[in-house]
């Protein structure tokens, strides 16, 4: 699978931070897809210094496996809020890099806009891949809201700075909220309802707990 290089890796903090308030202005907030056959799920697994970064392809809607990659590469920026896809994306490529079926729409356990400068990790990958990207994170980086009901599929709306930057969502009754927010090219409404779509009982959507198992050493098998 093809992607963009949007700019080096090799970057300062505050280089970084200016390169989120350089590229944010260049995310689709509108759907920009056609037919979804296939949702992606990433994570990344430390080990030291060793990131081990998954990439796992699902079927839609049998949300079965198709395909699984997983590189492992050294970490080379370290860890600080707000700038988290700087330490994971350049291992994804990798594994993007090395997929067999390129998926339609991608959802990433991290933030979209929903975060300080609108530009995080999903957005930032989104861009690159330039493919509709989802954020579905499982804490708030920022912004506020109102518990929404404990049903299913309830959700109120997250905002900062009197800006809608993302939804609080119920994928299972009584269980602890998810953070949907637009990554790219996918409107807020559609990134909550496909977020829906990926869930089967489970508070996180299978794109994710796939990914994440992968990213753990527990390789899901593929279907053919």
């Amino acid at each position: 699978m093809q992607y963009h290089s949007l700019h080096s890796w090799d970057v300062t903090p505050e280089e970084a931070r200016e390169l989120q308030n350089r590229l944010r202005s260049q995310v689709v907030t509108a759907d920009r897809f056609g037919t979804i056959n296939t949702v992606a799920g990433v994570d990344i697994g430390l080990k030291r210094d060793i990131a081990r970064a998954s990439v796992v392809v699902l079927s839609f809607p049998e949300l079965q496996v198709i395909d699984i990659e997983v590189a492992e590469c050294p970490v080379r920026f370290s860890y600080i809020p707000g700038l988290l896809s700087f330490r994971e994306i350049p291992p994804l490529l990798v594994a993007f890099a090395r997929l067999k079926t390129e998926p339609d729409l991608v959802i990433v356990d991290g933030q979209g806009i929903a975060h300080p400068r609108r530009f995080g990790l999903a957005s930032h990958l989104g861009l690159i891949l330039d493919k509709p990207t989802i954020g579905c994170a499982k804490s708030r980086l920022c912004g506020r809201y109102e518990e929404p009901e404990q049903e299913q599929g309830a959700y109120t709306y997250l905002t900062d700075k009197g800006e809608v930057i993302g939804a609080v969502v119920r994928t299972r009754t009584n269980v602890r909220v998810v953070y949907v927010s637009i990554g790219h090219r996918i409107s807020l409404d559609s990134a909550r309802t496909w977020t829906l779509a990926c869930c089967r009982g489970y508070r996180l959507p299978e794109t994710t707990r796939y990914a994440h198992n992968a990213a753990s050493g527990k390789t899901p098998k593929i279907r053919k």
